[in-house]
């Protein structure tokens, strides 16, 4: 079992700049894909940024070069800076791992509004 834990959620400006953090806890020897989606009400999840334990990354193209996608695997622990933040990135967004199935956190919220 994997456990994620989120954190760096929160209300910034339009402009501004958030960080977020997950950490994965449990019984494994080494997650494999850790990323991060977002969902808000009435739309599908859909994938932010994901990155491979060897530090291959993937963006959204709404996303790429303003997110940063990275991970510290002796913490198990993924981060997601985000930069020049959108009013359309307000979401809730989940923490994602790989170790022989999907898990998910619990969801952090983020909202930009001025």
């Amino acid at each position: 079992q994997v456990q994620l834990v989120e954190s760096g959620g929160g209300l910034v400006q339009p402009g501004g700049s958030l960080r977020l953090s997950c950490a994965a806890s449990g019984s494994f020897d080494s997650v494999y894909n850790m990323g991060w989606y977002r969902q808000v009400p009435g739309e599908q999840r859909e994938l932010v940024a994901i990155i491979s334990r060897g530090g291959n990354t993937n963006y959204a193209d709404s996303v790429k070069g303003r997110f940063t996608i990275s991970r510290d695997n002796a913490k198990n622990t993924v981060y997601l800076q985000m930069n020049r933040l959108k009013p359309e990135d307000s979401a809730v967004y989940y923490c994602y791992a790989y170790y022989a199935r999907a898990f998910w956190g619990q969801g952090t919220q983020v909202t930009v509004s001025p």
